[in-house]
């Protein structure tokens, strides 16, 4: 691309005219089910990364670099005339490749000033990819959050609003603050939303040039200004309400609309969390709802597993047999409410028998003062202000021996997936995008490029081991953390799947008399404090899944020296990229560090997703076998591409679903 051909992302784009920015949601078509197919062909790799073969971000990156000495040399108030002389550039040439040089040089210099950082060059190149519309794959540790700041100020500088969206309150208020100076330097004020704000702060906030949110807050907020304009967004009903005097529809929302997000740790966003529904809802006289869950728990505890319903772990659904419907039928003969629909009382009894069998406390949630509280598994965080639907909260309450809370009602649902895909410009960042490249282009249309590192790695691999029991494996991680933190003064991250896990793995290290930090969704609001620390020398963290994730791990003194962090991983998870992410956590930035799994053949993805081979391998380890790494690998990889292959599958159909719902609802009236 010659310096005279603008990128993609051009001021046309946000020209519509629209009230309330935001690209229109299109059905899919032929020509979407065709990018599958080619998606889904060996030539989808080479096709995905041909852009960064191109000299695009060499060229710039060599421009930024020509345009250094002469920034350098102007005083802070030059500099700042320098920048708002570009903004009527940007807004009226777009974004070619000589002014996002000019605007890259412009915020590089400045934040040498303000934070007293400057942009590398694999920064500046993820920048410019950031601004092209794209996932950028940036490895654990090469400051994406730093990075971030390129396109946001550029956008900005232009005089569109712009949203970084992390996934929780903690870093959109970290990264707000630190970036803070920057931004306000050139010009350019920052907002920040996070659970809790009143609305008007929040519709403060939106009003910034560029805004921190969370992908939930901003989700949530964006439902409720859905609801509040109710079709009333459009050129013709601004028009007619201005002629009749009254003030613009808008004032009942929050946002300027969706014009330019950034999302942080978007293969979380965009896929860890596509299957969850966003719902809107109001609360609901529960009425007797409590004594029918009661009556429908005890009814389906009496129930046999395979004789009277069939589970499916995995997909997380129960389904009654034939000789199940007939014992409720028989159950249900004289009783009143719900018992007297055949619809009725047969999802009641589902309901029960998920709350008994597919929620499990402390993995799927937590019960704190006397609460059912979700846990998010992506992040092993806690959800406070979310339930489960159509009455499952309330089952899995009573299920605790709680007082149900009140039944809610949905007003209005969304997906991440269909949020999104209605931003006019989106990008994403991620340290593990590249097993999801095609499943993100073909939902959101976003290429994925890979940016180099700036360091090379020197992370020592362990490889696997693998053991017959759970209990088996809690002595081995404890073995190996014991010898490495009291040995030899490293520190160690012990990372699980589950809340229930990383206290497994706590008590055996308590037993033989190791300190460690615990670190699970129970003690949520000190995470980043105890995942900071986990460098220091001969200290022993144990962390479910990626809690952390976005927290810096410092490297104490003299651990460098001594080898670094080490890593273990308990357990695979559904999708390797999760497993790339803890074991990012060490070598970051050219450090040193190593990683290794122990995991075991009763852990649940050997157990759901390679029942039968997982029990050939267990019988020959038993039997004292001595089995080849190969064939291990093997079992690793069939399990997680199972998994992958399952989980995939399921987010389409939600999505498909979703669609559905979607014009159901608007045949009702209830449509977000």
């Amino acid at each position: 691309m010659s310096s005279s051909r603008a990128l993609p992302f051009q001021p046309a784009l946000f020209a519509s005219g629209r009230p309330y920015a935001e690209r229109a949601e299109s059905e899919e078509g032929w020509h979407d089910r065709l990018a599958q197919a080619l998606d889904a062909t060996a030539l989808a790799p080479l096709r995905r990364h041909l852009h960064v073969l191109r000299g695009d971000a060499r060229r710039l990156v060599e421009r930024v670099d020509a345009l250094g000495p002469e920034l350098q040399r102007l005083g802070d108030e030059a500099l700042r005339a320098r920048a708002a002389a570009l903004r009527p550039q940007l807004r009226r040439e777009g974004f070619r490749l000589e002014q996002v040089a000019q605007a890259f040089a412009l915020v590089r210099e400045a934040a040498g000033r303000t934070i007293g950082q400057r942009h590398f060059a694999t920064q500046l190149h993820g920048g410019y990819e950031l601004l092209r519309g794209r996932l950028v794959e940036m490895a654990t540790g090469e400051g994406k959050t730093f990075c971030a700041t390129l396109p946001a100020c550029a956008v900005a500088l232009a005089g569109y609003p712009v949203h970084v969206i992390t996934v929780n309150d903690y870093l959109a208020r970290r990264d707000a603050e630190k970036m803070g100076p920057l931004y306000r330097f050139l010009g350019l004020d920052v907002g920040v939303v996070v659970q809790g704000m009143p609305r008007d702060e929040r519709r403060q906030a939106y009003a910034a040039a560029i805004t921190y949110a969370t992908n939930k807050e901003l989700a949530f907020d964006y439902l409720r200004d859905r609801v509040a304009l109710q079709g009333k967004g459009t050129r013709l009903h601004q028009s007619v309400r201005r002629l009749a005097g009254h003030g613009p529809a808008q004032q009942g929302t929050v946002l300027r609309g969706l014009y330019y997000a950034i999302v942080d740790e978007a293969d979380s966003v965009f896929v860890d969390e596509a299957r969850t529904p966003l719902i809107l809802s109001a609360t609901v006289d529960a009425g007797e709802d409590a004594q029918h869950g009661r009556e429908a728990l005890d009814f389906a505890r009496a129930l046999a597993e395979g004789e009277h319903f069939a589970c499916e772990g995995f997909e997380r659904s129960i389904h009654l047999t034939d000789a199940g419907r007939e014992r409720l039928d028989a159950f249900a003969a004289d009783l009143d409410g719900p018992w007297t629909s055949v619809r009725g009382r047969e999802e009641l009894v589902q309901q029960a028998l998920s709350a008994l069998h597919l929620f499990r406390r402390d993995q799927h949630y937590v019960v704190v003062e006397g609460k059912v509280q979700i846990v998010d598994e992506s992040t092993g965080r806690v959800m406070p202000d979310r339930s489960w639907e159509r009455g499952l909260h309330q089952m899995i309450e009573l299920k605790e021996g709680l007082e149900p809370t009140a039944r809610r009602d949905t007003l209005a649902r969304l997906t991440y997936q269909r949020l999104f895909r209605r931003y006019v410009h989106l990008s994403g960042m991620t340290g593990t995008g590249a097993e999801v490249a095609r499943e993100i282009k073909v939902v959101y249309g976003l290429d994925t490029a890979r940016v180099p590192l700036r360091k090379p790695s020197r992370r020592i691999d362990h490889g696997f081991a693998f053991v017959g029991t759970t209990a088996r494996k809690w002595e081995r991680v404890a073995d190996a953390a014991e010898a490495l933190a009291c040995g030899a003064g490293r520190p160690v991250l012990i990372g699980t799947r589950s809340v229930e896990a990383s206290e497994q793995v706590s008590a055996v290290l308590r037993a033989r008399g190791l300190p460690h930090a615990l670190l699970n969704a129970k003690q949520d609001n000190e995470e980043a404090a105890v995942v900071a620390l986990a460098g220091q020398p001969g200290r022993i963290t144990v962390a479910t899944n990626m809690a952390g994730r976005g927290t810096d791990i410092e490297l104490g003194e003299g651990v460098a020296a001594a080898g670094g962090l080490h890593v273990i991983l308990t357990e695979y998870h559904d999708s390797r990229r999760v497993d790339r992410q803890l074991v990012g956590r060490c070598a970051r930035q050219g450090d040193p560090g190593s990683c290794q799994a122990i995991v075991s053949l009763e852990d649940e993805i050997f157990r759901l997703c390679a029942p039968r081979l997982a029990g050939a391998v267990a019988r020959a380890l038993q039997a004292g076998t001595r089995l080849p790494g190969p064939l291990l690998a093997a079992l690793r990889r069939h399990a997680q591409h199972t998994a992958e292959r399952r989980q995939h599958g399921i987010r389409m159909a939600n999505l498909k679903q979703d669609r559905q719902l979607q014009k159901l609802l608007a045949f009702t009236g209830r449509s977000e």
